[in-house]
């Protein structure tokens, strides 16, 4: 039984393929199109599925999309009568796209298939809608390795639902209950980041990376977390929360909030996104961050006493936030928690595709472990003679090895050496996070590596953290945290015996002068409050990179190493060999590897096309 899931048209669209309930391949349209987020219909990611099962469409039995379109058009126009009449501006923008368009998205999605491929029969397979939150919960159910458990998923907003709790036993997802719009954990922090100057949708992980720059201890942060609990929301003692739409806009308008309301509200104005970063801005981002775990944990314990599962399931954009998954793994609920690596919107296509194995056409689950996403190394790969084509198209120059332990002792002493590499194996992650196929690596011993990274590399803002992959079966030896974290989704502190003693003064110090302060013997993935988001690398999930780090560990006696994603500021993750060498000559890379091929960017030709890096890099 072949399934096809898909998600479309808000951002991070997607497309995955089940295939006796088996997770076959899955990859987001960003990598193929080189457009972040990109939205729309995911032709080249559904296409790479297919091939990659050999395939065509008329051999699907189902094409599921992962949301119910015309739910969500009931919830718009009941909210614009709800508020009206606010929000007047927003309807004249909205409404004409909807009836134009997204009122027939069983056309549209048809008339898209048949642009791939004119034989495409439409009566040949299923077309069905389970609704938004069904699917978050089966794309992590469903893959976990529990035969039970509770399933929270959060995120900004499906059709209604904003939060869902739910109940996974064998093949069968019951909904419980639901938090719905316009209260949403989702919608608060996105608020957030869109008035602390960044992107909704986007950059809510960098508000997330910038919350520990914040003063815990402080009276700013005491006094904006009071402020938030008084004025913008109540807290309900089972997670559930209202917010006061007073202060928000996302509902009808064309901004998430009221800005001249909180700048009264915080006593600060709205951060410009390129302007500089002061502490209030980092109390703040601290404030919602402690905000937004302890409805989390409330959520957690509400759900336990609901279902008293052993279990914790999460998905949801929200499960995307490493430290407060860390939180509320330490808070002890469940003895074991999973979360789905691609929680977001394009794990929603993953989800579709499961629902339809298991609850629409009633096949049984297999449960696997320690779960059934491959180490979610779903995408495509390429072969020897696609990096040899690409060499030859840019005249490269490079070495090959024929044995990958060589190459793995080689790549290891460049790493150990202060140089910077681009790391290109195998099938490319699914979801947001680089996990050693499209990874940039470096010695995290090297206290200058963070900072070369940021702003040589990614050209990106120089507070973003970097996170550590290491040995699993070494993993305790740095980190207070005795579990696995294979997808780099929680974020646990450095053993105390590997800190370095704060000087007198630091929490007075600017937020550079802290950024660069020695804080461990591992400083460039220790974080400023002493805490990694940690990836565990393991043996049987990928060997190829488990070598690497096993070798670097023989050369310096270290067990780890800095790994940020395959890209620069403002692009996906590189996909092909093509994009992985572009990478490479754009930017202050020193090396780059792709499968057993060695490329030293001291011996490539002089590279002719417009370095604008950092000119976007500004304008951004």
């Amino acid at each position: 039984m072949y399934i096809l899931g898909i998600s479309a048209f808000y951002h991070d669209s997607a497309a995955a393929l089940v295939v006796d309930g088996e997770i076959l391949a899955a990859a987001q349209e960003e990598r193929f199109t080189r457009k972040k987020h990109d939205a729309s219909f995911p032709s080249n990611a559904v296409s790479y599925c297919l091939e990659y099962a050999g395939i065509s469409l008329n051999q699907l039995d189902a094409i599921v999309f992962y949301d119910k379109p015309l739910l969500k058009f009931e919830r718009l126009l009941e909210t614009y009568y709800g508020f009206a009449p606010k929000g007047i501006r927003s309807f004249i923008k909205a409404i004409p796209v909807w009836l134009n368009e997204k009122m027939f998205f069983k056309r549209l999605i048809k008339e898209e298939l048949i642009k791939l491929d004119e034989t495409y029969d439409p009566k040949k397979s299923k077309l069905l809608f389970p609704e938004h939150h069904l699917s978050h919960a089966a794309s992590t159910f469903y893959p976990s390795p529990y035969e039970e458990a509770a399933i929270i998923t959060v995120d900004g907003v499906g059709e209604w639902a904003t939060a869902s709790f739910c109940h996974g036993k064998g093949k069968n997802i019951e909904i419980l209950h639901e938090l719905q719009f316009p209260h949403s954990v989702g919608l608060l922090y996105s608020a957030f980041t869109y008035f602390l100057g960044f992107k909704v949708n986007s950059g809510e992980y960098k508000l997330m990376g910038l919350a520990p720059y914040g003063n815990a201890n402080s009276a700013a942060v005491k006094k904006y977390v009071e402020l938030i609990k008084s004025d913008l929301i109540t807290i309900n003692e089972d997670g559930s929360l209202w917010m006061n739409q007073n202060y928000f806009n996302y509902a009808t308008g064309l901004t998430m909030v009221r800005e001249r309301k909180w700048e009264k509200l915080f006593g600060m104005d709205q951060r410009d996104p390129e302007s500089d970063m002061e502490q209030c801005h980092c109390d703040l981002g601290l404030a919602i961050q402690m905000v937004t775990e302890e409805i989390i944990i409330k959520m957690a314990r509400h759900l336990k006493g609901l279902t008293g599962a052993s279990n914790l399931c999460l998905a949801g954009g929200v499960a995307l936030n490493c430290v407060a998954n860390g939180k509320l793994i330490n808070e002890k609920i469940f003895d074991n928690i999973y979360i789905q690596p691609a929680a977001g919107d394009a794990g929603g296509a993953l989800g579709a595709a499961l629902a339809a194995h298991h609850i629409y056409f009633g096949e049984e689950r297999k449960v696997s472990t320690p779960d059934s996403m491959s180490g979610a190394y779903l995408g495509p790969e390429f072969s020897k003679l696609d990096i040899e084509l690409t060499a030859r198209k840019f005249k490269a120059k490079y070495e090959y090895f024929e044995d990958f332990e060589v190459l793995a002792k080689r790549t290891a002493a460049a790493i150990a050496d202060g140089n910077a590499i681009g790391w290109f194996q195998g099938r490319m992650e699914f979801g947001p996070r680089a996990l050693g196929n499209r990874s940039i690596l470096g010695d995290a011993r090297n206290k200058e590596m963070q900072k070369k990274l940021n702003l040589k590399i990614k050209y990106r803002e120089s507070f973003r953290p970097f996170a550590p992959s290491v040995l699993s079966e070494k993993s305790s030896e740095y980190f207070d945290y005795d579990g696995d974290s294979p997808y780099m989704l929680i974020v646990q502190p450095v053993v105390e015996s590997r800190r370095a003693p704060l000087p007198e003064g630091y929490k007075e110090l600017s937020i550079n002068d802290k950024l660069y302060f020695n804080r461990s013997d591992i400083p460039s993935i220790t974080h400023i409050d002493f805490s990694a988001r940690i990836q565990t690398v393991h043996k049987d999930t990928n060997y190829k990179y488990w070598m690497l780090i096993n070798e670097f560990e023989k050369l310096t006696g270290y067990g780890l190493i800095v790994n940020t994603s395959f890209n620069v500021r403002g692009e996906p993750i590189v996909c092909t060999p093509e994009d992985a060498y572009r990478c490479l000559m754009r930017t202050e890379m020193d090396f780059l590897v792709m499968g057993n091929y060695f490329f030293s960017k001291s011996d490539q030709p002089e590279w002719l096309e417009k370095d604008n890096w950092q000119e976007e890099f500004v304008l951004d």
